[in-house]
């Protein structure tokens, strides 16, 4: 999908979603092993949409209602210099763009808080019984947003997690920073200095018992990923190894995205259909098979697993069986990255 790109920053306009395909070597193999009627590979759906403004709680509160339903945030910062695409705030400046966001992102949580603890002070005054564990919650979070830190940077316990998941905080979300330099600037000093200093602030804002950080951060150049875009596979790969890319950044960027959210994937192999099965870490066989299909979750009996690589080093199902590499697993039989899995049931 090619979208318009203009000079000048929108404040208006609709989301643009795309949706774009996990690259997964596993499957391109699977897929010429087993010749099956369909390839479907793992995907990841991206929202394009309007920036931050800064100071304006009203224009951002429509970006924020995008966001709330997101699993992450991608903050796209302009990091090159072009006299015929003039910056909103007139000057260049990266770590300029990062602080602006992440403060906007913890007054607009701030914001909810406040309005959220009036409601509960009106309530009160009119006789209703209060939420105390829910206002106490609210203080914290009101602390910790008041000293600028976002709230994914604040230790919070299950219970805690599981009461604020209806406030739909926008700061608690992972985030991952992509800096768009220009084409000299890759693989040079000056962007390694910059990534040291985008890292240096987010570790900056992480308070000592918070939980591991919650960012990610990547560099490409937009203008030469547009081109990849526009090429045959052929031909990209030619482009690539002349700038000596190893890879387009949207896989870099799907693969930070996947490792941010702790995902992984497993795999259904047939003459069917090879098929990649996006799951989170730690997800049960049970309910890895409640992705397939309900039915399958519903009547459960056991998982038949292999790995991928113990079947491309044997070469085939009874060879693995044989050598004890195929295994029935139960209910609770935690699903690793790149386990193929045939799953019995009964309904």
């Amino acid at each position: 999908m090619s979208l318009e790109t203009t000079v000048y920053a929108a404040t208006s306009g609709e989301p643009h979603i795309g949706v774009v395909k996990v690259p997964d070597n596993r499957i391109d193999r699977l897929s010429e092993i087993f010749n099956p009627k369909k390839t479907t590979y793992a995907s990841v759906e991206y929202i394009d949409y309007l920036g931050i403004t800064k100071g304006d709680i009203q224009q951002n509160r429509k970006v924020f209602d995008v966001m709330k339903d997101a699993d992450a945030l991608v903050h796209v910062v302009r990091a090159f210099e072009n006299e015929a695409v003039p910056h909103p705030a007139e000057k260049v400046d990266p770590m300029r763009d990062v602080e602006i966001m992440e403060l906007e992102l913890v007054f607009g949580d701030l914001d909810l808080v406040e309005k959220r603890l009036e409601r509960m002070d009106e309530a009160a005054r009119k006789g209703k019984k209060q939420d105390e564990g829910e206002k106490k919650l609210l203080f914290k979070c009101r602390e910790a947003l008041e000293r600028e830190i976002p709230l994914r940077d604040v230790e919070f316990n299950d219970e805690e997690q599981k009461a604020m998941r209806h406030l739909q905080f926008i700061s608690t979300k992972p985030e991952i920073i992509v800096l768009n330099i220009s084409e000299d600037d890759l693989n040079s000093e000056r962007m390694n200095e910059l990534e040291t200093r985008v890292r240096q602030y987010f570790l900056g804002k992480q308070q000592e018992s918070s939980p591991v950080a919650q960012h990610s951060l990547l560099s490409l150049c937009g203008k030469i990923e547009m081109e990849i875009s526009r090429l045959p596979a052929n031909d990209a790969k030619l482009f690539l190894d002349d700038l000596r890319i190893a890879e387009p950044a949207l896989h870099k960027l799907i693969t930070v995205s996947y490792n941010l959210l702790g995902l992984i994937s497993f795999i259904t192999v047939g003459e069917d259909e090879v098929r990649a099965w996006t799951i989170a870490k730690g997800t049960s066989a049970h309910r890895a098979a409640g992705r397939v299909h309900t039915d399958i979750e519903r009547g459960f009996i056991r998982a038949e697993v292999f790995s991928y690589d113990d079947f491309i080093q044997w070469g085939s199902t009874p060879v693995l069986r044989e050598k004890g590499l195929l295994r029935l697993e139960g209910k609770t039989y935690e699903v690793k990255d790149g386990d193929i899995i045939n799953f019995r049931f009964n309904v």
